[in-house]
């Protein structure tokens, strides 16, 4: 290495570092300069609350998962099927805390069939939670009649509902404390446990890590438990807010949650799945819909724009390493 090239590595490193954060401050101008509206309190309130607290749940049970080397498409399933449990016997006239039970119930049984397929049958974490996800929306087309909206009776005592969905504590809503419990959790458990090494060593190389001991079959199914648990919390949230179950609504989470884990490795120097990486990563798909959305783009054109930028962030972070790398 010549001696002119060396001191622009770490200058190399930081720029890859700060793409997505530069990327969220650029879009923030732009959409406040456009759209007034985007940097009033209420719209970034409603953007936390509406844009960014399920997505959240969501891709931070990914980003356990895609530590481990793996990857989750059945977080929707899991999400739709808690929702469905609970609303179905909310309706039936159960009481609020046993629906709510039988909802993350349902999540983790979703999570316990990713987890089995995988582990016991050997079958990759792609293919195996890609057939959940057909299982389960085939579930919830036949017991709705083929995606029929379940909405809860208007007699149903909706109290705690509303406070699920809408309740403040200290003048924060809910959902933002339920997140910030999830990115509590989730730091802990990667950072500052025996189970986040195992699942760095088992995404980083699983043959490796199960010769050394790592229990990797044990961590498999936590970590499906767990990203199953968060989700199913999501689609909890999700019928609170609607007072009703979606067939199939949980499946938009999937692709923001993937694709905000994969934005937020660009922050981290081994461009691991990381806590703070993934909430950028949220905030920005989340702020993308509401700013896309005020400025009258449609739903489709707002499909293209996010995806156009997502890839330009992600090539700009490829391109930055390559030239780190560069002799």
């Amino acid at each position: 290495m010549s001696a002119t090239t060396a001191p622009t590595r770490p200058i190399g490193a930081q720029l890859v570092r700060v793409t997505t954060p530069a990327a969220l401050v650029i879009l923030f101008v732009i959409f406040a300069v456009v759209s007034p509206t985007f940097r009033t309190p209420g719209n970034i309130l409603h953007i936390l609350v509406n844009n960014f607290s399920l997505p959240a749940l969501v891709a931070l049970g990914m980003t356990l998962v895609v530590s481990a080397g793996g990857i989750d498409l059945s977080v929707g399933v899991a999400a739709d099927i808690a929702a469905m449990l609970a609303v179905t016997l909310m309706q039936n006239g159960t009481g609020l805390g046993l629906s709510l039970i039988a909802g993350i119930g349902g999540a983790l049984l979703v999570g316990l069939l990713d987890a089995l397929l995988i582990t016991v049958f050997g079958i990759s974490p792609f293919l195996a939670t890609l057939g959940v996800l057909f299982i389960g929306e085939s579930v919830q087309q036949l017991a709705t009649n083929g995606g029929t909206p379940i909405y809860l009776v208007s007699n149903y005592p909706a109290a705690g509902l509303d406070f699920l969905a809408h309740g403040q504590i200290l003048g924060l809503p809910l959902p933002l404390w339920l997140v910030a419990a999830a990115v509590v959790l989730t730091q802990l458990l990667l950072s500052g446990t025996a189970f986040g090494r195992h699942l760095r060593a088992i995404g980083a190389e699983p043959r490796v890590a199960w010769y050394s001991g790592v229990p990797v079959r044990r961590a498999t199914w936590l970590v499906y438990l767990l990203s199953a648990l968060l989700c199913g919390v999501a689609g909890l949230l999700l019928s609170a807010t609607v007072k009703s179950y979606v067939p199939l609504s949980g499946n938009a989470f999937m692709l923001d949650a993937i694709g905000a884990v994969f934005v937020g490795t660009t922050i981290s120097r081994e461009t691991r799945p990381n806590v703070l990486g993934t909430l950028l990563g949220v905030f920005f798909f989340g702020m993308l819909h509401n700013g896309l959305l005020l400025i009258g783009w449609n739903f489709y054109w707002q499909q293209v724009a996010i995806g156009l930028l997502v890839f330009i962030v992600l090539g700009i972070s490829f391109l930055t390493r390559r030239l780190q790398t560069t002799d």
